[in-house]
């Protein structure tokens, strides 16, 4: 047989490149350092994750109390009507949503929410009311207006508050 002798700039059919793929340990290594940062990842996610409902939530209330507040200053000047014994707060937030008739007009209405908000945490639009003539802390809504809203989540907040103080 006459074999041809190989030429520095070539290489034999059976020999491989140094640079022509993984090594089993080098895959190896390689899917370890990305479960390693795939584990470091997961709960940086979940805190960001819980971070922006915190953030909804702290807007969601500002919303609604921000509207509170723009009813009863229209109410303090004789903008709207309201019932006696409201102290000139909103009777539910539905109101806040459906309008209320202007003083002197017959087919003028103020809205002061487009919608009311969806809690994030909860995922539903069941928030905790507190009146006028309800204690500062209590749980229970007397019915006669709606002074405060409060979130009816249970959980505790990335900075230790619970959601239902905010």
């Amino acid at each position: 047989m006459n074999r041809k002798p190989h030429s520095p700039g070539t290489r034999a059919s059976g020999a491989r490149s140094a640079s022509s793929g993984m090594t089993l340990l080098e895959l190896i290594v390689a899917c370890g350092i990305l479960l390693v940062l795939a584990t470091a990842a997961m709960p940086l996610t979940r805190v960001l994750i819980i971070s922006r409902k915190e953030r909804m939530l702290r807007y969601d209330l500002r919303e609604m109390r921000d509207a509170i507040d723009r009813y009863k200053d229209d109410a303090d000047n004789n903008l709207i009507q309201v019932q006696a014994g409201t102290e000139g707060y909103p009777p539910d937030l539905d109101s806040l949503v459906e309008g209320v008739q202007l003083t002197g007009t017959q087919d003028k209405k103020v809205h002061y929410l487009r919608s009311i908000p969806t809690d994030p945490f909860t995922q539903n639009t069941d928030w905790g009311l507190r009146s006028v003539q309800d204690d500062p802390d209590t749980t229970a809504w007397g019915g006669q207006d709606v002074f405060d809203v409060y979130s009816k989540a249970t959980g505790t907040a990335l900075d230790g508050t619970k959601y239902s103080d905010w």
